[in-house]
């Protein structure tokens, strides 16, 4: 199938053509007709399977069919977690929409208010949009949503870890009930389809992502090493590999902000964004690291949604996150359309909890290298998505189920790390 075959406007196809996509993803190939017919659909999407121009496309073509916006008027109205998905989506909608005598704008909170009313003061036909801003400008009267037509929740599953969804159910209640409504979700979890319940009228379900699953083009696997070490292992990957573009997760902003500084003290260009960081302090953060002026970018898991980089080669987990779920949505960052990519997890041994976690969620072990110089003293269990049942917990996993480990120092080091490891051996797992 290709872009031709789906009947969108002429104008909509140069413009995607100019992007240089010729064929669409499953998630376009099966949302674009429904919304094109006036469905609802609830889609099932992770980061990087072109699911924002499965809403937009669709979402530009139906708004060619009617009245343009009058003034503080929005026609479709797509509702984003966070201020980077917002640029993002609203960037992705200004190049479908090159060709076509649409109106477009976004708001987020974090910057002035004022000059965004007065870009509403002519209209949008499309409005992008984070909850809290909306509201804001709501109560000031500077949009109304008479004419509205069209609802979208882009990751709908991050709104609600947010703590968005009082903000989500006032706005619901300012809409007009007929409206056409469409929600995107990395999975269908109990509480997206409890919302789902409140806005989706027997809607058409597209699950192109099934849950819990990893992306077949990453390479994924980890080092153990021990907590006060993981800095310096991550600064010698950074130079022993040569990575000149890599986005490392770190589970708190406060631990963010001291990598990157320790970084720095490594002569490795690093940057934080985390929601501590101004707005123009996230979009710089963001464009260096695009245009290779920042060389790490040390994100958190919310601030993380809405980077969209084509070919991202590395994606590090410093430290593992406590839903299993945002291990995979962490690692669909790389080995995006199509290209190779690889994940690397630090993993200590105070976060064996979560790594078994996400082995089980992924079903599949994580392959485990050593790398030499950094061994822990703490050992890891063996990998195995199933964990260590009918397994002596003091038995090393470096020596068994595939687990491999790096040498790269002298044998003096590594007859010395061999002792050790011996010595690891009768301490066992329990230590």
């Amino acid at each position: 199938m290709l872009f031709e075959d789906l009947n969108l406007a002429p104008e909509l196809t140069r413009a995607v053509a100019e992007q240089g996509y010729t064929a669409p993803t499953p998630i376009q190939a099966q949302a674009i007709p429904a919304v094109m017919r006036g469905d609802d659909v609830m889609a099932a999407a992770q980061t990087g399977t072109g699911k924002t121009a499965g809403f937009t496309l669709p979402l530009l073509h139906r708004l060619l069919q009617g009245d343009r916006a009058s003034n503080n008027a929005v026609r479709a109205l797509v509702l984003t977690p966070t201020r980077e998905l917002a640029a993002q989506v609203h960037d992705n909608v200004v190049s479908y929409s090159q060709y076509v005598a649409l109106k477009s704008t976004v708001v987020f909170g974090g910057v002035k208010i004022n000059p965004q009313m007065m870009r509403l003061r002519g209209g949008a036909d499309i409005l992008v949009a984070t909850p809290g801003r909306l509201l804001d400008l709501y109560n000031q009267r500077a949009i109304n949503f008479n004419s509205l037509e069209v609802l979208v929740l882009d990751e709908a599953d991050r709104m609600l870890d947010m703590g968005f969804i009082h903000d989500i159910k006032r706005i619901l209640k300012l809409l007009p009930r007929k409206r056409q409504n469409l929600l995107f979700s990395a999975t269908f979890s109990t509480e997206i389809r409890q919302l789902a319940k409140g806005l989706v009228k027997n809607p058409l379900e597209i699950d192109v992502s099934p849950r819990n699953t990893a992306t077949q083009t990453v390479q994924q696997k980890l080092h153990p090493v021990d907590k006060a070490q993981k800095t310096a292992l991550l600064s010698h990957l950074i130079h022993e590999n040569g990575w000149y573009q890599a986005l490392v997760f770190s589970r708190t902003k406060h631990g963010a902000n001291r990598l990157v500084k320790q970084l720095g003290a490594s002569r490795i260009h690093a940057a934080a964004i985390h929601g501590n960081k101004s707005q123009n302090q996230r979009t710089k953060a963001l464009a260096d690291f695009k245009t290779g002026k920042v060389q790490i970018l040390v994100a958190t898991d919310i601030a993380a949604r809405g980077i969209d980089i084509d070919q991202l080669p590395q994606v590090v987990n410093f430290d593992l996150p406590n839903v299993p779920e945002d291990y995979v949505h962490r690692i669909g960052r790389t080995g995006r359309a199509g290209s190779r990519g690889q994940a690397v997890s630090l993993v200590s041994a105070d976060e064996i909890k979560q790594l078994r976690d996400i082995e089980r969620l992924i079903k599949n072990p994580i392959i485990r290298e050593e790398i030499e110089g950094f061994e822990p003293e703490h050992l890891l269990p063996a990998s195995g998505a199933q964990g260590d049942r009918g397994r002596p917990r003091g038995t090393d996993n470096r020596v068994r189920n595939g687990s491999q480990r790096r040498r790269s120092g002298s044998g003096s080091q590594a007859g010395a790390a061999n002792s050790r490891r011996s010595k690891q051996n009768d301490r066992g797992f329990a230590r």
